[in-house]
């Protein structure tokens, strides 16, 4: 069969007072370099100019804080729009460097003036930070013919994107985030070099503005764990026996970085929080050593997030050599404070992440000085440095573009920006400059939620409990919006139709994002302006905010749904998107567990399912495109959460008939590992990209597991201008039938095609319709 899938400031202040007859002025000069205050005085008479050379200079205890990373997008998109035209040709490379150079430099300021002593840079991306590492090595893939010298921006986004003659390299989450990273391809001949100088030329272009940086590389054993063997290669092969060759790029880095004027720099080694092997946890002694001797004269800060960092990994990394400082979670990994306390290395500095990086709920300050002023004593007030969780990346721009966000729930945000301030706000405390204003209003926020009615809804938590369900209401649009969304959805029936596709989609034209659409018609979602959250390259995302109870007051997809059945005689999808998904891609609150408000999203969708089955629509998918994502990152972990992601799933679609046919979809990640709990699911038909990652899904069911129902293994990369011929497509198929039956086989692209234009959309789903209709043929014969 076939099918569409579509799961869808200036650096310097000056502060000061001045008088004239007694002539005594005093000044309090801020740079960026030097961001506690210095005071200046010195006496002046109406005859005679000051005498310089008495100058004295009081410095106050400098504040030690340090942001992981910052988001690149930009608080508009700015970055998004540039990328965007200029890969569409109506911009220049100049006008796209200009942009971004304005971006990093307003960036840096607003840190400067802010007052973070350790201000990050190299995070700046113009798709993605692991591509960027890829670049700097040098270990470009030989089908995009570089030749050698430094890489342009033609082999760059040929990389990322793919284009006219080549696939693009495969992308898969970053850890457990919603954030696509570009998986490295090496092999045995791979040779690195030094080719892209980004590194050293942010950090000079930093310097120019008076901004002395932090730069920050991805330290090179987290590297090459997140890469691949390339094609071609055996997947056996050991991507750390590669340690020796890119080894020395990297001390070619440091040693420009060195000479550019950098006194600190930062390798972020994530892969520290995960279950490593005793070999694995070997290779960052043998890096760290190697590196030693080119870090000598450098301040070195090894920076972890996203989890607790396992003892023997704790182990390992406070007894590397060299290191002037650590860095850890203590958000999502809170249990690394017993680690802390139980040995800390004598003089090291300990950066201290309680500022959460990846929710954008304001910190509860007075807990996290708890947690400050318990450092404090294990590891000295000069070596304690205030940090985020991990890079900001991962939460909105700026609160201050939201201008027509609620009062009430705005002042319990903080968003990238904002989280900046907080970090200089505990800073300051710390060195004895607290500012009560800032505290005293942060008390207000965090007791004003607390108490809202607007959090918790009681008839919510009992049908939780209970796994009740109540009744709804159809939705209602204006005349003039509905028939303009019919007119479109008309146009996408009759092009399904036409190229003679066997289930269609109703393309969605009322919908402004998968999650985002749900969100603004369940309660307990807030939504903002100008959210945006990058997802990938330029693909921005606008996370809801969970801020309450969850519940559905209406029918949210029924309208056009059963709109778009009454123009077809072919089977019309419902779409909806799952309840871990919902969760897995919104801010979520933090006030209870998460599986709990999980339920209660299950049971809004379930009420959905339901009235769909009701109205005439006979396939329903759920898409659960996140729920791979959501896996925590230590083992130990994993079941929990299957365990109640899973059921979450069943929960939407427990009440429908036999006859109704359950599609799911998931996206973009490693899914051999967790192929037994998405078979424990028990949707009809799951949709799997696959074009991208080299077809690995496919392994899983090689290696021997059974699968009895429905499968779409993608055909095609959808997040690709690139448009696949029928034959190569036909090519993947085969594969495919290789190792599943091909009455469970369905053919569909990798994803949804929101991100395509009509004119590669259309000949590309052409292609895949011919390459089905001749493997019917050739299955039919081969009978």
């Amino acid at each position: 069969m076939s099918q569409v899938s579509n799961p869808i400031f200036s650096p310097f202040t000056s502060l000061g007072r001045k008088s004239i007859g007694s002539l005594s002025f005093a000044f309090s000069l801020r740079s960026p370099a030097t961001p506690s205050p210095i005071s200046v005085r010195f006496p002046v008479s109406p005859s005679s100019p000051p005498p310089f050379t008495r100058l004295r200079f009081t410095s106050l205890r400098t504040m030690a804080s340090h942001i992981v990373g910052y988001p690149r997008m930009g608080p508009k998109r700015e970055l998004k729009f540039a990328l965007e035209s200029f890969w569409d040709g109506k911009s220049s490379a100049e006008d796209l460097q200009k942009v971004s150079k304005d971006l990093r430099s307003s960036i840096w300021k607003q840190m400067a003036e802010a007052g973070i002593k350790y201000i990050p840079s190299n995070t700046f991306s113009y798709y993605d930070h692991v591509l960027d590492t890829t670049a700097m090595v040098g270990a470009v893939p030989p089908r995009y013919g570089w030749k050698g010298g430094e890489i342009g921006f033609d082999v760059y986004f040929s990389m990322a994107r793919g284009n006219a003659s080549v696939p693009a390299m495969e992308m898969t989450k970053w850890f457990d985030t919603n954030y696509h990273y570009i998986v490295p391809e090496l092999g045995p001949d791979v040779k690195f070099s030094y080719a892209s100088h980004k590194a050293i030329d942010e950090y000079k272009e930093a310097k120019a503005l008076g901004v002395d940086t932090v730069p920050i590389l991805l330290g090179p054993v987290s590297y090459l764990l997140l890469s691949k063997p390339a094609k071609g290669v055996d997947k056996s092969f050991s991507l750390l026996s590669l340690l020796d060759k890119v080894i020395p790029v990297y001390k070619q880095v440091v040693s420009d970085l060195k000479s550019a004027g950098a006194t600190w720099i930062q390798f972020d080694e994530p892969k520290l929080v995960m279950d490593l092997e005793a070999h694995e946890l070997k290779a960052f002694t043998l890096a760290y050593s190697e590196l030693e001797t080119s870090l000598f004269g450098l301040n070195v800060l090894i920076e972890t997030y996203f989890a607790d960092v396992p003892a023997e990994a704790y182990s390992v990394l406070t007894s590397l050599k060299g290191i002037t400082g650590f860095g850890f979670d203590l958000v999502r990994g809170a249990k690394t404070i017993d680690l802390i306390k139980g040995g800390f290395p004598s003089g090291k500095y300990l950066f201290a992440g309680v500022v959460d990086g990846r929710n954008i709920w304001a910190n509860d300050l007075a807990a996290s000085l708890d947690v400050l002023h318990s450092l404090e004593g294990i590891v000295g007030k000069d070596k304690l440095v205030v940090s985020t969780s991990c890079s900001l990346l991962h939460t909105a721009v700026d609160l201050v573009n939201e201008t027509k966000l609620d009062i009430e729930i705005k002042s319990w945000l903080a968003f990238a920006a904002q989280k900046v301030l907080e970090v200089n706000a505990l800073a300051k405390e710390l060195s004895g400059h607290k500012d009560q204003p800032f505290f005293s209003a942060n008390a207000s926020a965090l007791a004003s939620r607390k108490s809202s009615p607007r959090v918790t809804n009681q008839f919510v938590q009992i049908a939780v409990s209970g796994f009740l369900t109540y009744n709804s209401n159809s939705v209602i649009s204006e005349d003039d919006y509905v028939k303009a969304i019919k007119e479109e959805i008309n146009k996408v029936v009759k092009i399904q139709e036409e190229l003679d596709i066997d289930v269609l989609v109703h393309g969605e034209p009322e919908r402004n994002d998968m999650v985002e659409y749900f969100g603004e018609q369940l309660s307990g979602f807030a939504f903002t302006a100008n959210g945006w959250v990058q997802s990938y390259g330029s693909r921005c995302v606008k996370p809801p905010i969970i801020y309450g109870d969850v519940s559905r007051p209406k029918a949210m997809t029924v309208f056009w749904s059963s709109t778009a059945q009454s123009m077809t005689k072919r089977p019309m999808k419902g779409m909806l998107t799952g309840p871990v998904t919902i969760l897995n891609w919104s801010f979520v609150r933090n006030d209870q567990p998460r599986h709990e408000t999980c339920y209660q999203i299950a049971l809004a969708i379930k009420d959905e399912v339901e009235d769909l089955e009701k109205a005439g629509i006979n396939v329903i998918q759920i898409d659960e495109a996140a729920l791979r994502e959501g896996l925590p990152l230590r083992k130990l972990e994993h079941a929990f959460y299957l365990d109640w992601a899973v059921h979450s799933f069943r929960i939407t679609n427990c009440g429908v008939q036999d006859t109704t046919q359950i599609h799911t979809h998931m996206c973009y990640s490693n899914f051999n590992d967790i192929i037994l709990s998405i078979i424990n699911m028990d949707a009809d038909v799951i949709t799997i990209e696959n074009s991208r990652s080299d077809e690995k899904l496919l392994s899983v069911f090689r290696e021997g597991v059974k699968y009895g129902a429905g499968i779409g293994p993608g055909v095609y990369d959808i997040h690709s201008p690139r448009i696949p011929s029928t034959e190569e497509i036909a090519d993947r198929v085969r594969k495919m039938l290789a190792v599943l039956e091909s009455h469970v086989l369905w053919v569909n692209p990798d994803c949804g095609l929101k991100t395509r234009k009509y004119d590669e959309v259309k000949p590309a789903l052409s292609n895949m319709v011919a390459a089905a209709k001749l493997l019917r043929a050739e299955l039919s014969k081969a009978k």
